[in-house]
Order: C-alpha cells, then sequence, then structure tokens
C-alpha cells in the first residue's frame, strides 16, 4: 500500500504572518479561493522556549465537517521522521467562495478543537452546517480546478502544495453529486473560466468542475442522472445534459435532446453552441455554419460564440470569413486562479519520501539551466499566452499551418485597412468636399448581426505592432524555403471608426483558396477601402507574435538541416529543447515537436517534454510506451505531493477501457523499475476498479 506524499515544510520569519497575510487577502479573491493552508507551530521536544511556525497547502481533503479537517492536522503529528520537535497546535483554512468565508479549525495538541470563520473584513463568524456543505463542494472544486495536467506546470506555480484525490468512490461521489445537486442553482456566484465573460446556470466553475470529474473518471451514468433531475426544474441544463451523452458515445440521445430542447429554447446559445461543435466534428460544418451563426446572435458578448464560428470557417476553409469572425471576438482580460499571498519564508523544506525516488525523473538539475537558454527563445512572447487570448492564437495558427504565412499575409490585406492604403485614402480625403460615404457594414461581413464593439484586449500580452522594423528574417530563414515577410501595419482601432451604421448583408462570394493570387482582389468584395475593416490591436498584435513564431521556427529548422547535412551535433541545453518543442506544438508541427521533446528527455528528465512525448504515442496507439511515460510522469508527481492528476487518470482509464486491466497491470508490473514507483501508477488503476470503469473487471 501506497502511503502519502511527503509534507514539505515553509518555515516562517514570524510566527502567524502567514495566517495574518491570507485574513487581508480575503477581500480581493474573486475565484474559488486559493488551496487551503494548514498552518503548525513547532517546538523542540525537550524544551518549550522557542516555537517555529511552519505551514504547507493542501487540495483534496474532505472539508464537511470541523472534525475531518482536525483529523487531517492529527496526521501531520506523526512524524517518523522529525524526532526532535513536536506540533503542538495547528490551524486548516478552507475557503468558501459561495458565501465568501475563510473556514477555520484550530486544534491544540493535546487539547481542543474549536472552528469559526472569518470574513472579508477579518471579523469572527459561527459556522454552520450550511456553511460546511458550502466549503465541502468548494474544496472539491478547487482539488480538480489546482490539478495539474501532467506537465508540471501547475505544480511548478505554488510551491509546498500537497493534492489528493477528493472522490476515491462511489460512496464519496454520491456525497459530492448530492452536495452539487443542492447548490447547483448558486453556481453562478463561483465565477466561471476565463473565456466566459458573465457566469451564468451552465457556465460556471461547479458546472466546469462536474464536467471535468463525469469526463475524467468515466461515470458517465452519475453524470446523466444528475443533469436529468436538474433538468426538470430548469430546461437550459439540456445543454449540459448533452453534452454528457456526447461524451459517453449516446450522440442518438443527445441529437433527440437537443432538438426537443432547441425547439423549447430557440435562443439558448449553450444549445446552439453544442449543436454546431457537434455537427463540425461530424465532418458537416455546412450545417454548423447557421447555427454557430444564430448562436453569436444570441450572446454576441461571448467570446465562445465568436470563436466556435471562427473554427467552422476555417474547416470550411473560408479563411476571410475567418479572419474577420476572429477579429469580432470579444476578448477579455485573463484572470487567473486565486494564488496564496505569503511573506517571505525564514527557509524551505521539500523532503522526498522514498516511494518517489527514482534516478530516471530526477529533475533537480534543471535550475542551473536557465542561463543557457538564447535571448530570442526567452523572448517568444505567444509561449505566455491565455484564456481568450491563447484560443485565438491557436485559431490563427491552424489557419497559417493550411494555407501558409503568405497567403494568410494576402487574405489580411483583403480584409483589413492596411496603413499604406489608409494613409493615402486620408490624402484623398483631405482633397475631397466633405462625402457622407454610406456603405454597408464591413465588420458584419461574416454574420447578419452587428458584433458588440471591442476594447484592445490586452496590449502587455503581446509586443505592439508600432516600430521594431528591423527583425527581417536570417539568410537561413530565407533559405529555408517560406518567404517570412513581415505583416505590414494596420491601422490601430483607435484611429478610425470601423464601418457604418446601414444594415448588414451577406457578403458576395469570392475567392479565397490557397491558390488565390493577389489579382483577385481587384474582384473581391473588399475592393475598397470603405468595405474593409480595422484590424483591432490585439489581432494586430498576434500577426507579429505570429511572425516571430515562425521566423524561430524557420531559423531552427534550417540549421537542423544544416548541421545533419554537415554531420555535425545540434547542440542545444535541455529547456532549450523544451521550448522549441512547445513552439513547434503552437504552430501544429506535431513531429517536430516530440523530436524537440526527446532530445530535451535525452538531457534530463522533464514532465512537460514527457507530457509531449505522451501525446503523440496516444496519437499512435502504442500501448507499452504510453505506460512508460505514464509511470514517469505519475512518480514525478508524487515526488512534489501529488497524488492526483485528473488527465493522467483519465489516460489510465481510458488505456484499460481499450485494452483491459489486466493487461494494463502486467505492462507496468513488467516493466524494470523499481516496485515503489510501479505501485504509484497501480494506485490510479486501482482507482479505475473502484469507479468499475470499463474494461476493469478483466
Amino acid at each position: 500500500m501506497v502511503g502519502s506524499p511527503a509534507v514539505p515544510e515553509i518555515f516562517e520569519d514570524e510566527i502567524h504572518s502567514v495566517v495574518d497575510a491570507r485574513t487581508e487577502s480575503l477581500a480581493a479573491l474573486r475565484e474559488l479561493g486559493p488551496p487551503d493552508l494548514v498552518h503548525l507551530i513547532k517546538q523542540p521536544i525537550k524544551s518549550t522556549a522557542k516555537q517555529v511556525g511552519v505551514y504547507h497547502h493542501v487540495t483534496g481533503v474532505d472539508a464537511s465537517s470541523s472534525a475531518s479537517l482536525a483529523a487531517y492536522i492529527n496526521t501531520l503529528t506523526h512524524t517518523p521522521h522529525d524526532k526532535t520537535t513536536k506540533i503542538v497546535s495547528g490551524l486548516y483554512c478552507c475557503y468558501n467562495a459561495f458565501s465568501r468565508l475563510d473556514m477555520r479549525v484550530q486544534v491544540q495538541i493535546p487539547g481542543t478543537v474549536e472552528s469559526y470563520c472569518i470574513d472579508e473584513r477579518g471579523d469572527k463568524r459561527v459556522a454552520s452546517d450550511a456553511l460546511w456543505l458550502e466549503t465541502y463542494l468548494c474544496s472539491v472544486l478547487r482539488a480538480y480546478s489546482y490539478a495539474d495536467d501532467g506537465s508540471g506546470d501547475i505544480i511548478k506555480k505554488i510551491v509546498g502544495v500537497r493534492r489528493f484525490n477528493p472522490v476515491t468512490s462511489t460512496e464519496a461521489e454520491h456525497k459530492f453529486l448530492d452536495a452539487a445537486e443542492r447548490l447547483f442553482f448558486n453556481g453562478w456566484q463561483l465565477g466561471s473560466d476565463p473565456e466566459i465573460q458573465v457566469p451564468n446556470l451552465v457556465s460556471n466553475h461547479l458546472t466546469t468542475g462536474l464536467l471535468q470529474y463525469i469526463r475524467t473518471t468515466g461515470r458517465y451514468a452519475s453524470g446523466i442522472n444528475l443533469f436529468e433531475k436538474l433538468r426538470t426544474r430548469d430546461p437550459e441544463i439540456s445543454s449540459l445534459l448533452a453534452r454528457v451523452y456526447l461524451s459517453a458515445d449516446e450522440e442518438v440521445k443527445a441529437v433527440q435532446l437537443l432538438h426537443e430542447a432547441i425547439d423549447e429554447l430557440p435562443m439558448d446559445y449553450s444549445l446552439l453552441d453544442c449543436q454546431a461543435d457537434f455537427c463540425n466534428h461530424k465532418g458537416r460544418g455546412d450545417l454548423a455554419l447557421e447555427i454557430a451563426k444564430r448562436s453569436v446572435v444570441s450572446a454576441p458578448s461571448e467570446f465562445g460564440t465568436w470563436a466556435r464560428l471562427a473554427e467552422i470557417y476555417v474547416g470550411l476553409e473560408q479563411w476571410d470569413l475567418a479572419l474577420l469572425t476572429l477579429n469580432s471576438c470579444p476578448m477579455f482580460t485573463y484572470q487567473d486562479k486565486d494564488a496564496p499571498r505569503t511573506p517571505e519564508p525564514l527557509r524551505i523544506s521539500l523532503p522526498i519520501m522514498s516511494e518517489s525516488q527514482c534516478d530516471e525523473i530526477d529533475d533537480t538539475s534543471a535550475a542551473g539551466e536557465t542561463e543557457l537558454v538564447h535571448p530570442t527563445l526567452r523572448k517568444l512572447h505567444a509561449a505566455g499566452f491565455k484564456g481568450t487570448f491563447l484560443k485565438a492564437y491557436m485559431l490563427l495558427t491552424e489557419i497559417t499551418k493550411k494555407i501558409g504565412w503568405d497567403q494568410l499575409l494576402r487574405i489580411r490585406s483583403q480584409v483589413f485597412v492596411m496603413e499604406e492604403e489608409y494613409r493615402h485614402e486620408k490624402q484623398a480625403v483631405s482633397h475631397q468636399p466633405q462625402q457622407q460615404p454610406h456603405s454597408r457594414n464591413a465588420s458584419t461581413t461574416a454574420l447578419a448581426p452587428s458584433p458588440r464593439a471591442n476594447g484592445h484586449g490586452e496590449p502587455g500580452e503581446a509586443p505592439t505592432a508600432d516600430g521594431d522594423e528591423s527583425k527581417s528574417p536570417t539568410a537561413q530563414a530565407l533559405e529555408a524555403g517560406q518567404s517570412l515577410s513581415k505583416p505590414g501595419h494596420t491601422v490601430a482601432s483607435e484611429e478610425v471608426k470601423a464601418g457604418s451604421s446601414s444594415p448588414p448583408e451577406e457578403p458576395a462570394q469570392h475567392p479565397s483558396g490557397p491558390d488565390s493570387s493577389p489579382t483577385d482582389t481587384a474582384n473581391s468584395t473588399y475592393t475598397q477601402f470603405q468595405n474593409k475593416r480595422l484590424c483591432e490591436r490585439w489581432l494586430d498584435n498576434l500577426f507579429m507574435v505570429l511572425y516571430e513564431d515562425l521566423r524561430v521556427y524557420t531559423i531552427w529548422r534550417t540549421e537542423l538541416a544544416q548541421y545533419r547535412q554537415q554531420q555535425l551535433l545540434y547542440r542545444k541545453s535541455a529547456e532549450e529543447w523544451e521550448i522549441l518543442g512547445e513552439l513547434a506544438e503552437r504552430l501544429h508541427h506535431q513531429e517536430e515537436a516530440v523530436e524537440a521533446y526527446q532530445a530535451c528527455l535525452s538531457i534530463r528528465f522533464s514532465p512537460k517534454a514527457m507530457k509531449g512525448v505522451l501525446g503523440m504515442l496516444e496519437r499512435r496507439g502504442e500501448v507499452r510506451e504510453i505506460l512508460g511515460a505514464l509511470i514517469r510522469l505519475v512518480t514525478w508527481q508524487y515526488r512534489w505531493y501529488s497524488e492526483f492528476s485528473p488527465a493522467l487518470l483519465y489516460t489510465i482509464r481510458k488505456l484499460i477501457e481499450e485494452e483491459g486491466a489486466v493487461k494494463v497491470r502486467s505492462i507496468i508490473q513488467g516493466t524494470s523499475l523499481p516496485q515503489h514507483v510501479l505501485d504509484l501508477t497501480h494506485q490510479y488503476a486501482a482507482l479505475c476498479a473502484a469507479f468499475r470503469s470499463s474494461g476493469s473487471d478483466g
């Protein structure tokens, strides 16, 4: 039996300073709240003179009552590795995002247990059963929200977080889903993913957590049962039920449900989006298109509806309309998860348990390699994109992968006003008597309804399009065979008012495929300045970032080819290979990404690189290699105090579903790694058996 992960210890400079910092930060919390805080006071066994404060963070602990939190603190008093000190008191802090309260349990050892809550002003309140129910549900949702996807990115964000699986049995599942049902209609109070502008009944952190739980564990019947009950109280919940049906491969039921629900709620954007997504994935973009347009009409201020429409245009190879739609997307400032605010620690202790010790996955040498990264690779802004900006960038790179950079620039100049063109038009207008041009609004070319006017996004997220003309491709890049002309500037969106207020029309059909030449533009819809759209500042920035990504990628591939031709070794540091792997992945060059990740792994272990390789292995269906990668990722996670990653659990569950539990367990056991390492992965497989997942019974 595998024990719990080791306990990290962060030592305070002043006792209780981290608790005071948490209290002060309560008013600023906007999402589900930070991970739970566990603060302990220790003193030497033989003396009471000197006490020290230590703390760590934790997710996934049962927070349904003060007793369960006190029990967690009690488990920390038995530390076999520390024989010189003892814990004299402990404080467990768990945030209730529904009522905006910090639930706290104070334990004196030996002695009393006191539970209370602290509000945003720092005042003490009584903790009721209703508040504990809310706290429990928030703790489960946080465990999923703060779980790592296997790449190590989330683990590295906050030091010293123990991550446990909050639902490990069907009994625990019943408790979770019962709490979710009772509080479902308050879910909008928790906020939502950064791509959602306004949290609502079906788009919030509660529904996101529920869908993630159902997908991870494969407990589709439980999800269907829950949403069927809730649907009787509000038909809007049909969209969630339809998504679970589709995940469960019950497509006929999903289609029937969507048909009935849209008859009842013809302008529910969540239902329409679900239907459009289904049609698009079935290769029927023609059917999805009109549905997606209606979805945008229903929710013009939501990013997701516009992004879906742009995705469908990409599938239909209507590149100009895809760009116009992308330009109309409302962009939101990225709101990251609530992170704990902690004072500067005195010191940090990050112990390793013997169960997770494995030389092969030791990545402690990574810290020394930060200086070996070329500045150009450090400055790739796309690596920092999140939320709506990341999704918009991925759509832009998908278009580029399909039609090439040169063709993208040609289409860009067809649909957007370029700087030189604008200046020429401005001069012409200044020499003419005042006119009142009355043309159709170019901003509605891709869609009948008029879109919401955008802001300028986040200028800080990408380099601005002003200046910096010196970045021309190097000789190596040009030799690679792909012309990388720098995008010409478009007019900043604040300089001219986009379009006019006249009623929208459908656009005339015009050539927009990869074979279109610049001469086609003369006969296109966008021949006149007044029929073009002004490119939003944020999208203009994305073009500049894409240019830099393509430039660096082309130099890398050209240099690599030259070195191979001369039979020379192409040297990069592990971190540089990791960054190049991410770059290739962003640009949808999967084989090249895996090549870079494997080069990184040949130098040292990297969870991000291993996760990238795992994706390739899954696509190829190489079972033995998939499990080899999983064992290493699970072990690395456990070394950093995480016994729970939904993404890794999902991968193992799908593998068991396809290959059977006996075969999976046999391959794990046949690996030439230490038994204590293999047991960690066996634990994930045992979880699938506990949930009676398909394939786990034989």
